[in-house]
């Protein structure tokens, strides 16, 4: 992997407790993510990020390298074809840190090569947007109605004009 890398920081008010729970607790991620985090969330640990369908397909794969509640959870990531290629995954850290009363959030996505690089620069905002939707409203946000084009500019929902 390339050692490019992408950082993402938002504000939550939430408490940090809720916030680690939301990133790991999969009846809490289907909801804001649209698939379950499963692990034991212990450093060493497999982790799989499933689909919420029958099926219950692993997209990305990893390990727990290191968990740290509330603070911080670092852990492998990589597709389910490369789990056993060690030089093909990246690396996710999450910071979480109580400023007054909400959280500040810092995602660290890193070991990225072009292809990971362009896909979490789009997924991680969609995806922590929607948490932070969802804690401080009750609502997740519908994030996966398509792709985020590359100049982020809006797209016009479904027969509206541009």
């Amino acid at each position: 992997m390339a050692s490019d890398e992408f950082v993402y920081v938002i504000y939550i008010a939430a408490t940090p407790d809720a916030v680690w729970t939301a990133l790991l607790d999969g009846e809490f991620t289907r909801r804001y993510w649209d698939h379950d985090n499963v692990s034991d969330w212990r450093p060493g640990s497999p982790w799989e990020h499933r689909r919420v369908d029958a099926a219950g397909t692993a997209d990305i794969v990893g390990t727990v390298v290191e968990a740290d509640p509330p603070k911080r959870l670092v852990l492998t990531w990589a597709n389910p074809e490369d789990k056993a290629r060690p030089d093909r995954h990246s690396r996710v850290t999450f910071e979480i840190e109580p400023v007054a009363e909400m959280v500040r959030l810092t995602i660290t996505h890193e070991q990225l090569d072009a292809d990971m690089r362009r896909k979490v620069a789009s997924g991680w905002p969609r995806v922590v947007s929607s948490l932070k939707s969802l804690l401080e409203t009750g609502r997740p946000l519908q994030t996966w109605a398509g792709p985020v084009p590359v100049n982020h500019e809006p797209v016009a929902a479904k027969g509206e004009p541009r």
